[in-house]
């Protein structure tokens, strides 16, 4: 076989991976164009926990020229990502769909489902559950002579990082399913391992999430409740054995 013919199944992969790639850009481009008018009203929306609950006469301010402009544009680009997820996952799932078997092929479609859905489930748990409580939190402690006041800019990192943290804490079912899928782990190991798994909940809420106690708790127990679904419906997910394997390949 030549070169030349070696190359070629490179190649095809590489424009089909460049074209899945576009069309996830492309995807984001729409949904971005789309919310670019509605910016200052997603900005505003995201914004209301904290400011529903500021002090009285307290405001959310702006220390740099740019950020009344940038910082909404900023947000509905990730949220333009956010709502893109579903699209990204398919794009990755056609990209890597003609290497799976059969049985493979029936578990990913499901587990890309349901981890679109608990990202946005966890994303909306923090937003309706936990930015009330660490906000009314915050906001009950006042020291004498300080004046309450938000930058703009570093409340979009805050809750961001509180976004990405919940949506990726979320996924521990999926996470789950996989490891028991691929026979890394097993249910009954993992019900052994348990009081580790809520210890490491509590220590990823520490790490993933800003450092205040109530989010990191809030972060925490979430997380062990989806390892207990996570087990539920891993006992339903099993590695198959090497006969079946081949039956189906």
């Amino acid at each position: 076989m030549s070169s030349v013919d070696s190359n070629q199944p490179l190649i095809s992969h590489l424009i089909e991976l460049r074209t899945r790639l576009l069309r996830s850009i492309s995807a984001i481009l729409v949904i971005f164009l789309s919310l670019i008018y509605f910016s200052n009203h997603i900005y505003e929306f995201v914004s209301a926990p904290l400011i529903d609950r500021l002090p009285e006469g307290a405001t959310m301010i702006a220390t740099d020229v740019a950020s009344p402009f940038f910082t909404p544009l900023k947000l509905t680009l990730i949220a333009s990502i956010f709502i893109a997820v579903p699209v990204i996952l398919y794009q990755v799932w056609a990209f890597v769909a003609p290497g799976l078997y059969k049985h493979e092929k029936r578990l990913v479609m499901p587990l890309l489902f349901s981890s679109s859905l608990l990202f946005y489930l966890g994303v909306a748990f923090a937003y309706y559950v936990v930015f009330p409580l660490v906000f009314g939190f915050f906001t009950a402690i006042s020291l004498g002579g300080v004046e309450f006041a938000t930058d703009i800019s570093n409340y979009l990192d805050f809750v961001l990082a509180l976004f990405l943290a919940f949506g990726i804490a979320f996924e521990v079912p999926v996470a789950i399913i996989l490891l028991c899928w691929t026979g890394a782990t097993d249910v009954p190991s993992l019900k052994a391992k348990r009081p580790y798994i809520v210890v490491a909940a509590f220590i990823v809420g520490m790490l993933l999430t800003p450092p205040d106690i109530i989010s990191q708790t809030m972060l925490a127990i979430p997380m062990c409740l989806l390892f207990e679904i996570g087990l539920f419906f891993a006992r339903f997910y099993t590695k198959p054995d090497d006969s079946e394997e081949a039956e189906q390949e």
